[in-house]
């Protein structure tokens, strides 16, 4: 009977082991034990069951998530700071010349002003209430009529009056400035208006006879001459 009693014993647990020394032969081929469905086999607190082989870089989300290495996060770009704005460029000033006909501020060889000329400077002067200027520099020039040195006091003359008007009209007198060229710049050519002092070659001679205003600003200005 003891003997009997003996072999049931026995194989029961043989029955019992049977499914362990399969999970054993599978650890030995894995590094995770698994059951004879290949379900992984885990202790009652959920962790599963390494074979002798197992080294962490077996580690397996299911069984080691703490051991998986994360995805690595895209790292975001790094936010450039918008770059600013440039600064304007300075203002650039240019010099702006309008010339004004002589004979249209002055009678022939003379240096008052005409009342036409004086609404010619009011003109001017409006002009430049909305142009950004450094100075202003009224340059007289007369023909080849009459001596050098007396053309160059008359161009200096003229200009100055030119220079006291505008000041009138509400210019800085630092801002502008006067001189004369007497006849020294001519605007017609050495062969043009042939002959002696005549009606035709004092109209000939006309564009010489002028007083230019040249103005340091940014914005062109326009001023009808006659």
């Amino acid at each position: 009977m003891k003997k009997i009693t003996g072999l049931l014993i026995a194989a029961c647990v043989a029955s019992t082991l049977a499914p362990l020394s399969v999970l054993a032969q599978e650890a030995d081929n894995q590094a995770i034990w698994v059951n004879t469905n290949h379900v992984v086999w885990k202790d009652p607190y959920g962790l599963c069951w390494h074979s002798g082989s197992w080294t962490p870089a077996m580690a397996t989300a299911e069984c080691d998530p703490y051991l998986i290495k994360k995805a690595d996060a895209p790292i975001p770009p790094i936010a450039q700071a918008e770059a600013p704005e440039p600064a304007p460029a300075p203002e650039k000033f240019e010099t702006r010349k309008i010339s004004l006909s002589a004979d249209a501020l002055f009678d022939f060889n003379k240096a008052q002003l005409r009342p036409q000329g004086k609404v010619l400077l009011d003109d001017l002067a409006r002009g430049l209430s909305g142009v950004k200027y450094d100075t202003i520099e009224a340059i007289g020039h007369t023909d080849r009529i009459g001596s050098a040195a007396y053309n160059q006091k008359l161009s200096v003359q003229r200009a100055n009056a030119v220079k006291s008007y505008l000041e009138g009209t509400g210019i800085a007198a630092d801002r502008i400035s006067a001189s004369g060229k007497g006849e020294t710049q001519p605007v017609t050519k050495a062969g043009d208006c042939k002959g002696p002092k005549s009606k035709k070659v004092i109209a000939c001679l006309q564009p010489d006879r002028r007083v230019d205003v040249d103005v340091s600003g940014g914005k062109e200005v326009r001023v009808s001459s006659q």
